[in-house]
């Protein structure tokens, strides 16, 4: 019983700092024009910091992954989460676009080893079975961090300024280092996955597909993300974008908790999957249009946005268990990578389609442009994966 307790406060203990991952990766987004109006730069260029941020996370992760097999992950956490703090702090205090790009760095690639070790640490900690509840707990602290923290940062930084912000960031990264230094117990190796075995799932005709789909998704999804502020305000006249980040948020909420159940339920994977592809290249294509006219329906066109992305990756991850215990690991992994590189990706790409000229309100359609492509990949891949019968199912998702 008392080692059962030790490992339940063990996971708990995690997700503080998760929470605080979920909250720097995406605050950005709504600090955009104030950081650029402080920094005396264009908001196209202040959007490279959340592509600097997502870019280090999307790396980091497999490569000290790969690189530190074996090595028990306690200290390792411990240091990760310091240098997200670090990265932080440094952001706080940057007083240009340049260090406040190398401080995004820093913080991007602590977060991101840090995300891939409490993963771990968590499983490790709960045993086999416990291991669903414990990775859960996990993740829910970051999807909480990124849906409800995410608001809350940029209605700080409305009242006290962005810098405000992060040093509730770095405070956050600050109490969670803390608590895991004075209270976290010994976290066993667990078997690691080299590097080798994590790209090599890149020529996996089970797992590709799926992976690249995700990456488009995100692509679309998150890089518009990034841009929420100004293609609202270009689009609609919103210039006070935190309302819209709450109902984008509350739909993350909603399609998080609906999904699992629904998977469960109906076991048509693929079929979901793509159903929720469809509904972000209507509410993305919608965005513009209906800006102008009505900003509720815009509220509700995020909610539901909000809520397909987020629901969007859990039919993915079932597809991707379905390769095999050991592959469908590696699978998983290479997925959460490929999340955070489309992110960046589409960071990137906004930023260099607002300064060749184009107006902000042409985002969403350029955005749903890459998410139809996403679909177009996924009906693809289902129609070759139903053929071979290589990835698609275990039991009852076989057929789906």
């Amino acid at each position: 019983m008392a080692g059962e307790l030790s490992a339940v406060r063990g996971v708990v203990l995690l997700m503080p700092g998760a929470f605080a991952l979920g909250l720097d990766a995406y605050v950005m987004a709504g600090l955009l024009p104030v950081i650029a109006a402080d920094t005396g730069t264009r908001v196209a260029l202040a959007g490279q910091l959340v592509t600097a941020f997502t870019l280090a996370y999307a790396l980091a992760a497999p490569l000290v992954a790969g690189a530190l097999a074996g090595v028990r992950p306690r200290p390792l956490l411990l240091a990760a989460l310091a240098l997200f703090t670090l990265g932080n702090a440094l952001t706080a205090v940057a007083p240009t676009l340049g260090m406040l790009l190398g401080a995004r760095i820093v913080a991007g690639a602590g977060a991101g080893v840090y995300a891939a070790l409490a993963t771990a640490a968590a499983a490790a900690l709960a045993g086999p079975e416990r291991r669903g509840r414990a990775l859960a707990l996990v993740m829910g602290g970051m999807s909480t961090g990124t849906v409800l923290g995410v608001p809350l940062g940029v209605l700080l930084a409305e009242r006290a300024g962005w810098r405000a912000t992060m040093w509730l960031v770095t405070g956050l990264g600050a109490v969670a280092l803390a608590g895991l230094a004075a209270l976290l117990p010994p976290v066993p190796a667990g078997p690691a996955v080299p590097l080798r075995a994590r790209l090599a799932a890149l020529a996996d005709r089970a797992v590709a597909p799926v992976v690249g789909v995700s990456f488009l998704a995100a692509v679309a999804s998150l890089g518009l993300y990034t841009y929420l502020a100004p293609v609202l305000a270009a689009a609609g006249g919103v210039h006070e974008v935190t309302p819209y980040l709450w109902a984008w948020g509350v739909g993350g909420v909603l399609g998080s908790v609906a999904a699992g159940p629904l998977v469960d339920r109906t076991g048509r994977v693929r079929a979901l999957a793509g159903w929720l592809l469809v509904v972000i290249v209507v509410a993305q294509a919608l965005l513009p249009v209906t800006a102008p006219v009505a900003l509720p329906a815009v509220a509700a066109l995020l909610v539901v946005w909000g809520a397909v992305g987020w629901a969007f990756q859990v039919p993915q991850q079932h597809r991707l268990l379905a390769a095999g215990a050991e592959r469908g690991t590696v699978a998983l992994a290479l997925n959460n990578s490929a999340l955070y590189l489309g992110s960046a990706v589409g960071s990137a790409l906004g930023g260099l389609a607002l300064s060749a000229g184009p107006a902000p309100s042409a985002l969403p359609w350029a955005a749903a442009g890459v998410a139809a492509a996403g679909l177009g990949l996924h009906l693809v891949g289902a129609r070759r994966s139903r053929h071979a019968g290589s990835l698609g199912t275990l039991g009852r998702y076989e057929h789906s």
